[in-house]
């Protein structure tokens, strides 16, 4: 006899500097052996399933996504969802929960993503300010990172912009929105008195492309390369690819659209 599923989709968000990512890997601490760990709990059983909107790596946190609960028996869905909260360590929150049906797809269902990476430069940041922003010793060009920030958008070839693809990785990707502000999104009285955002979205990023993307983005503002070396790199696979990747501290995975 077919088992009756019943399907949760579940908004939360996280302080992944704790965290070795989202996915449950054997040995390291991870946002998903938490989850779960916390679900045994409440439900009271580990007869359950849980499978997130999209993957995050080691230390980057997320303002808002999703995941999808799969169980057998039809939950109260308010006082589970209080329960869950109670039982969460405080560096995860759930926000929203609601009932969805069979034909729902967590992963195909995705519209758009948006991501934050914050940054500064020049004089150390306060320690507390570790888990949230990038610090760059070295002086940035900001105006000319503004600039360069703006080419993401529309559709190119990002095969400068992985690591390690496969034989099956898609390097066409359209960007909607890119670009370099202050920011005044997240603040703290230990922050520094300036610090910046690059704020990117689209449908579907590969695994390090937005923290290659300020990777460039940092050399181009320390002057390691020039704009038009850095316009090429949009067009044409570079002789020497990029390999430096953004620390991870300071990428937030912002929203989810569905």
């Amino acid at each position: 006899m077919k088992r009756k599923y019943f399907f949760y989709l579940i908004e939360f968000q996280y302080l992944g500097y704790r965290y070795h990512g989202f996915q449950k890997q054997p040995n390291v601490k991870t946002i998903q052996l938490r989850l779960e760990k916390t679900l045994n709990h409440v439900l009271g059983h580990k007869e359950h399933k849980t499978l997130a909107a999209g993957r995050t790596d080691a230390m980057v946190s997320v303002n808002q996504s999703y995941f999808e609960l799969f169980v057998q028996e039809e939950l109260h869905t308010q006082e589970f969802f209080q329960e869950l909260n109670k039982n969460l360590p405080s560096d995860i929150r759930a926000l929203s929960i609601k009932q969805v049906d069979e034909k729902f797809n967590i992963i195909q269902h995705s519209k758009i993503k948006e991501y934050l990476y914050l940054f500064s430069f020049g004089a150390k940041n306060h320690p507390f300010a570790a888990p949230y922003i990038c610090h760059i010793r070295e002086p940035l060009d900001i105006p000319l990172m503004t600039e360069a920030a703006s080419l993401y958008q529309g559709k190119h070839n990002f095969q400068n912009f992985v690591h390690k693809p496969s034989e099956k990785t898609v390097f066409e990707r359209e960007i909607l929105h890119s670009e370099i502000v202050i920011n005044d999104i997240y603040t703290a009285n230990f922050f520094p008195e300036q610090s910046y955002i690059f704020r990117v979205s689209g449908p579907g990023f590969m695994r390090y492309q937005v923290r290659m993307m300020v990777g460039a983005l940092f050399s181009l503002g320390k002057g390691e390369i020039d704009l038009e070396e850095f316009k090429l790199s949009l067009i044409e696979k570079r002789k020497e690819p990029y390999t430096y990747i953004a620390p991870a501290t300071g990428l937030v995975l912002n929203s989810v659209t569905y």
